[in-house]
């Protein structure tokens, strides 16, 4: 039997989404529900689910950050009001995206999707680029006009702003309301939250290891292992080793 969790800060919606998905798909078990993206973390890692649907923004962690820290074979499929995290939800392997008010002939197409990639892990994510390229003017996603990568990070400390070069960065990391910014001689605080610096940052050289840390590959210094197993990566210019969450230890495979 296929197992769902669901994640949604509106109740309501959450009852709503429920019923409809036991009206298409009967033999789908949802094992738990979640009001907030902590909830829907902890319940995921919990149960290991094979699909999880999540609403975007939700306290706590958005749905986007909650995908990108799931380290099973959980599946995600997105439900929101909102059309323009669409090319986030593509880059976080999402099965679908689906947006609200959620309607049953749309639901109904979404649950023939899943259907098909759980009889068949293997299925590429074809449809839901179609998707994207309903929901998104052609030029967001056109080879021809790649996306401007983020330069530089702006970052205040009382009265003094500071602007700094994100080459110099040697990591990011998510801390509380605010996300770090690490250089090698300085530590600044941003508002904005990572699931939004993944999405602006130049993939070649930023990398995700960890739900709430992003690392610049060209201050990479080396890995190790400790006695668990457990994969640390160091960084010039850092003391401190930064852990390594499983779902990206294969990243570190190739180099």
């Amino acid at each position: 039997m296929t197992t769902a969790v669901i994640a949604d800060d509106e109740p309501s919606l959450v009852r709503a989404l429920q019923a409809l998905l036991a009206s298409i798909w009967p033999d789908l078990q949802v094992v738990a529900t979640a009001r907030n993206g902590l909830e829907a973390a902890a319940l995921i890692s919990q149960h290991a689910p094979d699909l999880a649907f999540l609403d975007i923004q939700m306290p706590g962690l958005t749905g986007l950050e909650v995908a990108q820290g799931i380290e099973g074979p959980t599946r995600v499929v997105f439900v929101t009001a909102f059309d323009e995290y669409a090319v986030q939800a593509f880059e976080a392997e999402a099965l679908d995206y689906v947006l609200k008010p959620v309607n049953t002939a749309r639901l109904q197409r979404t649950v023939e999707r899943l259907q098909r990639v759980v009889e068949t892990p293997a299925a590429d994510d074809s449809a839901l680029l179609g998707v994207l390229q309903r929901l998104l003017p052609t030029a967001r996603l056109s080879v021809a006009s790649p996306p401007e990568h983020l330069r530089w990070v702006r970052a205040g400390s009382g009265d003094l702003m500071h602007q700094v070069d994100v080459a110099d960065v040697l990591f990011f990391r998510a801390d509380d309301k605010y996300t770090c910014v690490q250089t090698a001689t300085a530590e600044h605080l941003i508002r904005t939250p990572i699931a939004e610096l993944a999405a602006q940052l130049d993939p070649a050289h930023f990398v995700q290891v960890h739900r709430s840390t992003i690392i610049n590959l060209a201050h990479l210094a080396g890995t190790r292992r400790d006695e668990t197993s457990r994969l640390f990566v160091r960084l010039r210019g850092h003391a401190a080793e930064l852990p390594v969450s499983r779902a990206y230890v294969p990243l570190f495979k190739a180099m």
